[in-house]
């Protein structure tokens, strides 16, 4: 069975059992009818996943592993703000009267930065230092930039990557891992997406510089499961579990620029029924 069914069923129970609830303290995000959308939490969740045994992706529903890739390409690869860059709507509710959600997301990553081997921005950097400079502990990138909040639609949750590389004995190439750090996440709606996002950006990161993708970890501060979401986890998390889909990268590709949504392809992904309308608190 999959293990990224494992690790999510553990972490939803451990949340509903042991977690802290938000009921009654002043929240910032609201249901449709204007009610206080609670939670409950546990701060500082951990899950690991190993790239060369299998992709993680749940298979308790179906996570749309072309689309958040098509999100993930968005920010990384165009840099774009813009929701008329986007197929899908997701950030449609955050979009300003000029269609941009601000200094946020891939605008942060599409500033350019002054260093010693010339300007580049925070990706260029990164596949930069991966290939020239791969054992440098300091290849990371972030767009929690303070100085830009006030002109964000919404403040990053997914907001740092870091990348550290290692060599296995007896192999000739690097492995690449990964750390993906969220200050907050709705653990419903949106932790697979962001599971298979950044899966996806180590391989495609991974394969643009000759690595093999390794490690993959991601820390959540504020882990969270919306009041009105409980049954709907608790259903799911009963549902049975299949094996994890075979996911691998189209091989002719080894520029970033140059990967779509096309260009993942998936494999046997058997998956339980999808969740209709989910409630999103904003």
């Amino acid at each position: 069975m999959s293990y990224a069914d494992q690790v999510f069923v553990d972490m939803c129970r451990d949340i509903i059992d042991h977690g802290c609830s938000t009921e009654g303290e002043k929240v910032r995000p609201h249901w449709e009818d204007g009610t206080s959308a609670y939670t409950i939490k546990k701060f500082g969740v951990v899950n690991r996943y190993d790239l060369r045994k299998e992709f993680p992706a749940i298979t308790l529903r179906r996570t749309a592993i072309k689309s958040c890739t098509d999100e993930l390409l968005w920010i990384w690869q165009k840099k774009s703000n813009n929701v008329k860059d986007l197929k899908s709507h997701i950030w449609d509710a955050w979009a300003d009267e000029n269609g941009t959600i601000g200094k946020a997301y891939g605008y942060q990553l599409g500033v350019k930065y002054k260093f010693p081997e010339g300007e580049m921005d925070q990706v260029d950097r990164l596949i930069y230092d991966l290939k020239n400079n791969p054992y440098s502990r300091r290849i990371l990138t972030s767009i929690y930039n303070f100085q830009d909040l006030h002109e964000m639609a919404l403040y990053p949750c997914a907001y740092s990557m870091t990348f550290n590389v290692t060599k296995e004995p007896g192999s000739e190439k690097l492995v690449l891992n990964s750390i993906l750090n969220q200050r907050s996440q709705d653990i419903l709606t949106a932790n697979n997406w962001n599971v298979c996002q950044y899966a996806i950006l180590t391989m495609m990161i991974a394969q643009t510089c000759g690595m093999i993708p390794g490690e993959f970890m991601h820390v959540i501060a504020d882990a969270h499961i919306y009041d009105r979401h409980i049954p709907l986890v608790e259903e799911l998390i009963t549902r049975e579990q299949y094996p994890a889909p075979k996911v691998h990268l189209n091989p002719e590709i080894t520029d970033f620029y140059q990967f779509t949504p096309d260009d993942v392809i998936v494999e046997d992904y058997v998956t339980g029924p999808q969740i209709k309308n989910i409630p999103v608190a904003v």
